[in-house]
């Protein structure tokens, strides 16, 4: 957290513009209630009770007291103050303390802050001068970081132009990078170099030698031809397998070390052979390829994975072939094995991944001191299993590769805890993909984290998040907002940069988003199944009639109820989880109400149950009656279909492109997306999209160019927009077409997985020698890592119940909690991540 003096030293000069009377007002009342931690609405609200009047209110709001509610995240009360967390961008934080009787202000920093917010919860904690203090930032200083908002997540270049400096100037000063290139090896196989060019000037002078002698060939003589002869001037195998190639690998290098520039230092790294062997780890839920979408803990995690893994071995299987070598890359998911599989393969060891030649699933049973564990465990239990799989693992994976991988992987808290272990045993270059940060989820679930413990093991999930964000070289994010967020909201990761577990540690800085591990990657969706609808000949035309019941037969069943009575109008549709985040009612509730928008299309949605009672969800349940009940107030039967959740991919995939035969639409209302795959997904199949402002769709669309935003919470606004569109397509034949094909433009130019795999490839090439540059860091950080996780949370984890095959989980006992008994906010702040 960074903290400048500007707004604490501003308020003074503005409180002599404003008002203070009615500054004072305010602040006496949040005081009058004690201590408390208040939300930016409760400020809001009990502003207005203080200053009825909506003339001098605004006047407030247009002085110091709006000045600082306009940037405030929070605010901790202890009388006589009132201190603000103020956010005035993306990963910059200040802290103001202000007096309620007097008005006067004083800076602080954020350790101070942590302390003010555990006075509210265990006031013992908070003035204990032994309790522990973490600093993971503490091993930090010496490492460049970026320092503007809007480069976050730009790691990659950021590293790229750093090297660039770092090697430039004197000849000798690329030594580090000759020495690394002196250890590029295959099976102990010599690549690159070999020890002829152990210095940066003999290496400079045999590439202009190579460089000469190679333009006397044409470009597509195959390497062995020269092989040989390249030897001699000390060059290995793996610059090419073409002279043309060759030539070309061997110029970014040389461009590399005459004149540095950060695009030929990508360029050269991208061509370096030193990934073959990949591990991707995924503990949790049931990981299969079939028959496991919807058992518990599993769901899109496992889609993307595997997606990820079949895209990765083919960019490596290009690379490898153009790099001249003959290599069989290795790609493994390794995850747990089930032997109670539910009739899924979960309890099969080894499982070939559909679709490519040399990747696997490899599953490692979770042990205790019992033996194997057979039943399913939650993910929010899974703690106490991790440190033996790590190591079990571990043994499997040297067994199944016969060598070392490469590049490590994890996905999720579990799966990056343990990336984190192995990756530090073997000295492996490591990535980390959250997927979600459950912190961001649970209001408050940090500082009241007894109140959760029993049931989600909190305490030990974020310690075990920010152990892995700080032991990975690289972090690979979907969006900006993931890591940063918004203007308004603070990103997942921004959420970790410093907070307080009251009892157990006070995390002084977790976690920098200015870091340039960050990076930001984003998948895409799997091209065989959402591909464009004018793609006649690839169409699933087997589907054909089962969706044209789905849309448009009259009869309720369990698969739709409602129907359709115009076939011929146009059909906007939406398909999601039935909560209260990804907003379906509200977009049904937007339709009833928009008589425009009702005259000139259908809506279909896709989601949930339709009978309340066979869902467990608390949260579904309410939102199933919700829906039934806008069916009948806004009498839409014969213009809303409302379909169950459907699993099945491939007949999704042709819904799309069904919708898009109507000249239709996507509609995304979520009131939060963290990404919002469904919208990749429509876009791949060619229908317009609307989706919501609040995630990261608003980084997927171009307002206006490749699709529309919309405000989810103003469904006014956002449904004419919707119906604005029909219109113009009414009287506009290609208006429909144009956004349909810039949709897809974008798509094909940001969010293919063709891009993501070569995207991450290069990352695990740069930050493979950025690690051996920092190597003296890397090692004093892992220490103290090592150190917190050995004894700190290793002793948290025991308190996590350990399952039994012959009982139920048992439930552990309450921790004790500080003084406040509050009962703990379930609100929602960002999206569940459907697993």
């Amino acid at each position: 957290m960074k903290r400048s003096e500007f707004i604490a030293d501003s308020i003074p000069d503005a409180l002599e513009q404003g008002s203070r009377s009615h500054m004072k007002r305010c602040f006496a009342w949040y005081v009058q209630n004690g201590r408390r931690i208040m939300k930016l609405q409760e400020l809001k609200e009990e502003m207005e009770m203080v200053i009825e009047d909506k003339t001098e209110r605004q006047q407030v709001l247009e002085g110091a007291l709006g000045a600082i509610l306009s940037l405030t995240q929070e605010a901790v009360v202890i009388p006589p103050h009132v201190t603000f967390a103020i956010r005035p961008s993306p990963g910059y934080w200040e802290f103001v303390k202000m007096r309620a009787d007097d008005l006067s202000v004083e800076a602080i920093t954020s350790t101070d802050y942590l302390k003010l917010k555990e006075m509210v919860i265990d006031e013992n904690w908070a003035k204990d001068e032994n309790a522990l203090e973490v600093d993971f930032g503490a091993f930090d200083f010496s490492m460049p970081k970026l320092n503007i908002s809007s480069s976050i997540g730009s790691g990659l270049n950021f590293v790229s132009k750093f090297m660039t400096c770092k090697l430039s100037g004197q000849v000798e000063n690329a030594k580090p990078l000759v020495d690394y290139l002196l250890t590029v090896a295959y099976q102990g196989e010599k690549l690159m170099i070999n020890e002829r060019l152990n210095t940066a000037s003999k290496l400079q002078m045999a590439l202009i030698i190579a460089e000469v002698s190679l333009s006397e060939l044409p470009k597509d003589t195959p390497y062995q031809s020269f092989e040989q002869r390249f030897k001699e001037w000390g060059f290995e195998k793996g610059w090419g397998d073409t002279a043309g190639r060759v030539k070309e690998t061997l110029r970014y290098l040389s461009e590399v070390l005459q004149a540095p520039d950060p695009v030929y230092m990508e360029k050269f790294f991208s061509r370096l052979p030193i990934i073959f062997n990949v591990v991707i780890f995924s503990p949790h839920g049931y990981f299969g390829q079939s028959d496991v979408l919807g058992l518990p803990d599993t769901g899109g995690q496992v889609v993307y994975i595997l997606d990820q893994v079949r895209a990765m071995e083919e960019e490596l299987l290009l690379r490898i072939k153009s790099q001249g070598l003959n290599v069989k890359p290795q790609i493994l998911v390794v995850t747990r094995l089930i032997p109670d599989a539910k009739g899924t393969k979960c309890n099969q060891e080894l499982e070939p991944i559909i679709g490519t030649k040399h990747s696997n699933i490899l599953r490692v049973p979770f042990k205790t001191e019992s033996g194997v564990l057979n039943r399913w465990v939650s993910r929010f239990d899974i703690y106490p299993y991790l440190d033996r799989f790590a190591q079990d693992a571990t043994v499997k994976i040297l067994d199944v590769m016969k060598v070392k991988p490469d590049l490590i992987i994890g996905n999720y808290s579990d799966g990056n805890l343990v990336a984190s272990l192995v990756a530090s045993k073997l000295g492996i270059t490591q990535a980390t993909i959250a997927h979600a940060l459950e912190k961001t989820k649970y209001e408050n679930s940090d500082i009241r984290w007894k109140d959760f413990d029993t049931k989600y093991h909190f305490s030990c999930q974020f310690m075990a998040d920010t152990i892995a964000m700080n032991a990975t070289d690289f972090i690979i994010t979907s969006t900006y907002q993931e890591i940063a967020g918004s203007k308004e909201r603070p990103g997942q990761y921004e959420s970790h940069v410093a907070f307080t577990l009251p009892g157990l540690c006070r995390i002084v800085s977790g976690i920098n988003v200015f870091d340039p591990k960050f990076n930001i990657a984003a998948p895409g969706a799997d091209q065989s199944v959402y591909f464009p609808y004018t793609e006649k000949q690839k169409r699933f035309t087997s589907f054909q009639s089962a969706i044209e019941e789905l849309l448009y037969s009259k009869e309720d069943n369990d698969e739709h109820i409602g129907y359709l009575a115009d076939k011929k109008k146009p059909i906007i549709f939406s398909m999601a989880r039935l909560d209260t985040v990804k907003n379906l009612t509200g977009l049904a509730e937007w339709y009833g109400k928009n008589k425009r928008l009702r005259s000139l299309v259908n809506l279909v949605i896709v989601g949930g149950f339709f009978d309340s009672s066979k869902s467990k969800d608390r949260e579904e349940i309410a939102e199933i009656k919700k829906m039934h009940a806008l069916i009948e107030k806004y009498q839409l039967k014969g213009q809303l279909r409302w379909i169950a959740a459907q699993t099945d991919r491939n007949r999704n995939g042709e819904l799309y492109r069904y919708v898009a035969d109507t000249k239709g639409a996507f509609v995304q209302p979520a009131l939060y997306e963290a990404f919002g795959l469904t919208v990749i997904e429509a876009m791949n199949c060619g229908l317009p999209t609307f989706a919501t402002n609040q995630g990261g769709p608003a980084e997927i669309i171009v307002d206006g160019v490749s699709g529309f935003h919309i405000n989810p919470y103003n469904g006014d606004e956002s449904s004419n927009r919707i119906a604005d569109f029909f219109e113009k397509c009414k009287v506009d034949s290609g208006y429909w077409n144009k956004f349909s094909e810039d949709g897809l433009k974008r798509i094909n130019e940001c969010y293919t997985w063709k891009i993501y795999a070569n995207k991450v490839l290069n990352m695990g090439c740069i930050y493979s020698f950025w690690r051996q540059l920092n190597k003296e860091q890397k090692q004093a950080k892992q220490r103290y890592i090592h150190a917190f996780y050995n004894l700190h949370f290793s002793n948290q984890v025991k308190t996590v119940p350990i399952a039994s095959d012959e009982a139920p989980l048992p439930v552990s006992k309450p921790a004790p909690t500080g003084k406040s008994q509050r009962m703990p906010s379930t609100k929602r702040t960002q999206s569940r991540i459907q697993r």
